[in-house]
C-alpha cells in the first residue's frame, strides 16, 4: 500500500473552489466520454449519517459512477485483465471541504484494488502538516509531493493547451492572472487542496509496479484538472448551488448519449 499526499495551491478562496471544482468535474466528464468510453452516473443526491475524518463531516453530496476505461489504463493492466473488466466504479461523499472518493473494480479485482482520495481544502499556502489527522504510523508512511499549476513536465505534450496556460490567463470577472512563478506569495487569495492518495492493487508480482505507475499518474491528473479550474473561472465565477445542480442533471444526461457514440475522447495513458 502506497500513501501520498498531493498538495495544489490555487488562485480562489476555498469557497470559490467548491463551485469551480464541481463545474470543472462535469466540463471534463464530456471531455472524456465517446465511443463507448467514459462516464456514466449512477446515482448523484444528499447524503447524511456518513461520518468522514473522525467524525467532523457526516452530510452532503454522494456519487456513484462507472469509468469505462479500456483505452485509459496502462499497457500492463490491458494485457492481463479479460474483456469488460476495466471497469472502474467512483462512489464519493462531498462534505465539503471535507471530500472522500473510493475507486474500486468490484466485478474483477474485487476486493484486491482500491484507490482512496481524500482531500482537504483549507485557506492556506500549504503548510499544514496534518491536514488529514493522520496517526503516527501513516504519517511515517506519508509522501508530501506539491503539484504546481505552471509546471508543464508533469503533463503530457497534448495536454499544454493555449487556452489553459496560466502565465497568459486572465480572469475578466476577477481580475486575476496572469499567474507569475512567485504567484503563490504574491497573490491573494490562496488556497490548497490536500489530496491524500492511498492505493492498494493485490497481485503476486505487479504489486509494486501496479502502486507505482497509479500514484506516478496523479501529479498530471491533478495538474491538468487543477489548470482548467482556474482557467475556466470566468464560466462559473458567479454561479449557485442551484446552477450547478442543474447542470449536473442536465449533464448526466449528456454523458449517457455521448458515451454510446462518437470516438473515444480524452486522456490517454504516456
Amino acid at each position: 500500500m502506497k500513501i501520498v499526499e498531493f498538495r495544489v495551491l490555487l488562485p480562489m478562496t476555498v469557497e470559490e473552489y467548491q463551485i469551480g471544482q464541481l463545474y470543472s468535474v462535469a466540463e471534463a466528464s464530456k471531455n472524456e466520454t465517446g465511443g463507448g468510453e467514459g462516464v456514466e452516473v449512477l446515482k448523484n443526491e444528499s447524503y447524511s449519517n456518513h461520518p468522514l475524518l473522525n467524525g467532523k463531516f457526516s452530510e452532503g453530496q454522494f456519487t456513484h459512477k462507472i469509468y469505462h476505461l479500456a483505452s485509459k489504463v496502462p499497457t500492463i493492466v490491458r494485457l492481463i485483465a479479460p474483456k469488460g473488466s476495466l471497469e472502474i466504479h467512483e462512489q464519493a461523499w462531498n462534505a465539503y471541504p471535507y471530500c472522500k472518493t473510493v475507486l474500486t473494480n468490484p466485478h474483477y479485482m474485487k476486493d484486491n484494488f482500491f484507490i482512496r482520495i481524500e482531500t482537504m481544502h483549507l485557506p492556506d499556502g500549504g503548510n499544514t502538516e496534518n491536514a488529514h489527522e493522520l496517526p503516527k504510523e501513516l504519517l511515517a508512511k506519508r509522501e508530501v509531493v506539491y503539484v504546481s499549476l505552471l509546471d508543464d513536465s508533469i503533463l503530457s505534450h497534448g495536454d499544454i493547451k493555449p487556452e489553459i496556460d496560466l502565465t497568459k490567463w486572465h480572469s475578466e470577472k476577477t481580475g486575476r492572472g496572469p499567474l507569475k512563478k512567485d504567484w503563490v506569495t504574491t497573490t491573494k487569495p490562496v488556497m490548497c487542496a490536500y489530496k491524500l492518495v492511498t492505493c492498494e492493487f493485490k497481485w503476486f508480482g505487479l504489486q509494486n509496479k501496479v502502486e507505482k505507475y497509479i500514484q506516478s499518474v496523479y501529479p498530471r491528473m491533478f495538474g491538468k484538472f487543477h489548470r482548467e479550474v482556474t482557467a475556466w473561472m470566468d464560466k462559473w465565477y458567479g454561479l449557485t448551488m442551484a446552477d450547478i445542480r442543474a447542470m449536473e442533471e442536465k449533464t448526466q444526461k449528456e454523458l449517457e448519449e455521448q458515451r454510446k457514440r462518437g470516438s473515444i475522447r480524452g486522456m490517454k495513458p504516456d
